[in-house]
């Protein structure tokens, strides 16, 4: 359980980084966030969007003006919100010797530092310790990244997440919107689930499973079971959660930085999985192999933070459970041109043999009685209807 504030020495604000050496962030897990990521703007992006198709030549000054009178009103949380304050909490368990905290968040936001405010006014009223932030006046946050040294950037901006992605800067993820009805939060622990391939590792498997199908992908991986996966674009991210990991007190198995990968992989592609990750030095504390069950059930039970996926099947129905993120595909990717994978539950049927070949010629007298297109008691046949929750392709 993470202690009581007065437990641990109070964290340093960002000014005693000036009065002498610069504080070293190689160990600190840093996250930068945009403003629309972290609060929910969506009433001033909708004012805006209004202004500008009534006014272009007015718009910014219409926003300006929006967003000064309400600068004391305080932001509704964004999807990257509940993340962002479990992170912040661990600061707590910073040493008394140590000088960079364990973990920064910086807010980026393409406001100016006046429009900004209400952002900045929301951080103290929500009490969050963010100390360090970047408004550009319109200019893309994404050229700051590396100079904040940014791991991991949040944003809701598809353009923007995918120049990282293209860069290869950090790990990177659009947010989707937070869950209608949200589990109830885990307090005393961060709880961070990934999916596994194109996400934790790199997109090579999932490639042979899209376009050469199941069996060939279990052949694939059951052959290469001690044959480490190649790094995705979230692997360095997670070596430096286990790294974090490492700095907080106590075991790491009992650490309040929960590790989880949620994945449709099943045996005999498991393994490969447990040995890439011994191959890294990394401890996960949960691994799900769902073999093509929904993802959504699990993540309910788990109840994350934020969960990181790369594909909208999956996203589409964890992001109305728990607050999600899609993970994009480089430009270049082949899986961009790659047949949508099947949809959950699928991949059993679609290996099934074919059943044999109805026999051609006239069709079988119907038998007395029965009307084509009833059936007895229950009206018209409906339409095979999805599972419960069941994503979309």
């Amino acid at each position: 359980a993470i202690p009581p504030p007065n437990s641990r020495r109070p964290r340093p604000s960002g000014l005693d980084g000036y009065c002498g050496m610069p504080i070293d962030l190689s160990d600190t897990l840093v996250v930068g966030i945009t403003s629309t990521a972290l609060f929910d703007l969506s009433d001033s992006d909708a004012a805006f969007g209004e202004a500008q198709r009534l006014d272009p030549e007015s718009a910014i000054e219409h926003y300006r003006k929006f967003m000064l009178e309400r600068e004391d009103q305080p932001l509704e949380p964004g999807t990257g919100f509940p993340l962002v304050r479990a992170l912040l909490q661990l600061n707590r368990f910073q040493a008394e010797d140590e000088t960079s905290p364990l973990v920064e968040v910086v807010v980026m936001s393409r406001n100016s530092p006046e429009t900004g405010l209400r952002v900045l006014n929301s951080l103290r009223s929500r009490n969050l310790g963010i100390t360090r932030s970047a408004f550009t006046g319109g200019e893309s946050v994404v050229d700051y990244l590396e100079a904040f040294d940014v791991d991991l950037f949040l944003t809701t901006s598809p353009e923007d997440a995918q120049r990282v992605t293209d860069a290869g800067t950090c790990a990177t993820a659009l947010l989707l919107h937070l869950p209608p009805q949200p589990a109830d939060e885990v307090s005393d622990q961060v709880r961070i689930a990934f999916d596994g391939d194109a996400v934790l590792f790199d997109e090579e498997s999932e490639l042979v499973y899209k376009t050469r199908g199941l069996r060939e992908f279990h052949a694939s991986e059951d052959a290469a079971a001690h044959t480490p996966l190649a790094a995705g674009p979230y692997a360095t991210l997670l070596k430096k959660l286990a790294r974090l990991q490492e700095r907080l007190p106590g075991r790491v198995e009992y650490s309040p930085v929960r590790i989880a990968i949620v994945t449709a992989r099943d045996a005999p592609a498991d393994l490969r999985v447990v040995y890439t990750l011994r191959h890294w030095g990394v401890y996960v504390d949960q691994v799900f192999f769902l073999g093509g069950v929904e993802k959504g059930p699990v993540l309910k039970a788990l109840r994350p933070h934020l969960f990181f996926d790369d594909q909208d099947r999956h996203l589409d129905g964890a992001s109305k459970l728990v607050p999600s993120g899609k993970v994009p595909y480089r430009s270049d990717s082949p899986l961009r041109d790659a047949p949508a994978s099947p949809a959950a539950g699928d991949e059993q049927v679609a290996e099934q043999a074919p059943g044999p070949a109805k026999p051609k010629g006239k069709k079988p007298a119907k038998k007395p009685g029965k009307k084509p297109g009833k059936r007895k008691g229950k009206g018209p046949k409906p339409e095979r209807a999805r599972g419960k929750g069941a994503p979309s392709a």
